[in-house]
């Protein structure tokens, strides 16, 4: 009896536990990891579907697990800087528990992998990019004439663009895109969302998501306004017994200019390699963007 009772006990203490899973998502990084001889699996199609044997297992049981990005040469990077022997599946542990509070992660919800891989490969974007935009505007430093931060003003002016950007969208799911050119790279990104029965906007359905997706998407914003970095976005509206809307913005000069109906039909009908011309999309009204009102945050710096 009372060894009954210790095997139960044990079991509801599993069941406390969270766990994370180190995931290599594609072929390539698997192969990397096969450099390490106590790496014991030859397949990739194999190990996920071993690795989604034990998800499966854990969830049956109650246990809530972590899905991280396992980047093979980051933890290469990580064993060198620790001492750790990379050879050692508890280096390999350690690894995963830091990418736990580090890293892009998703929970682990008992949809396929095959759904939940490139959910965590979006993640792990979204996140590199927010971090890429925040150290750039973090560089712009003080305004010389004002002293005001560049990048925290453009980081404020951004999210309230967005707040009525989601305010004055039609209602339905809204799909936002936000790109800006410059040196070295273009950075493009995407916000997702829907209205609920209230009329309020829900963006991603896990809230950490939401969190990263709104982050990157307001970086990537500010920093084309921040450094006057030409760039765009567009609004997507979908309802269902309704035509699509699509409408947007340009990025000039730290200004936000609304695009005539036929700009954004011209932008959409264009290939953008060739230049060609292509059938606009059926079902689509191409139009204006609704008046988002008065700039509460100023135009930026112009001094």
């Amino acid at each position: 009896m009372a060894h009954t009772d210790h095997q139960t006990m044990r079991r509801d203490v599993r069941r406390e536990i969270a766990g994370t899973i180190g995931l290599l998502t594609d072929e390539h990084d698997f192969r990397t990891m096969r450099r390490y001889r106590s790496f014991t699996f030859d397949d990739h199609t194999t190990y996920l579907r071993q690795v989604e044997a034990v998800l499966r297992s854990r969830a049956a049981q109650g246990t809530h697990t972590t899905l991280a990005l396992f980047d093979p040469e980051d933890y290469a990077v990580y064993c060198a800087e620790t001492g750790l022997d990379p050879e050692s599946p508890t280096s390999r542990t350690r690894f995963t528990a830091e990418l736990a509070s580090t890293g892009p992660t998703i929970p682990y919800d008992g949809s396929p992998l095959a759904t939940l891989l490139p959910a965590l490969v979006d993640e792990a974007v979204r996140q590199a990019t927010w971090e890429y935009a925040t150290t750039l505007l973090t560089r712009l430093g003080p305004c010389p004439t004002c002293g005001e931060d560049i990048g925290r003003a453009a980081f404020t002016r951004a999210s309230d663009l967005l707040v009525r950007i989601l305010d004055t969208a039609p209602p339905g799911d809204r799909h936002l895109v936000c790109s800006v050119s410059g040196p070295p790279d273009t950075l493009v990104s995407v916000l997702h969302g829907d209205q609920d029965g209230q009329g309020d906007t829900r963006l991603d359905e896990a809230e950490a998501l939401e969190f990263t997706s709104v982050l990157a998407f307001t970086s990537v914003l500010a920093l084309g306004l921040a450094t006057r970095s030409p760039g765009g976005l567009v609004m997507r509206t979908s309802a269902p017994g309704t035509a699509d809307q699509v409408y947007g913005w340009r990025l000039r000069t730290g200004a936000f200019e609304p695009l005539t109906a036929s700009e954004v039909f011209d932008a959409y009908c264009t290939d953008a390699e060739s230049g060609d011309l292509i059938s606009p999309e059926p079902g689509v009204d191409y139009c204006e963007p609704p008046d988002l009102g008065e700039d509460r945050t100023g135009q930026g710096h112009h001094h």
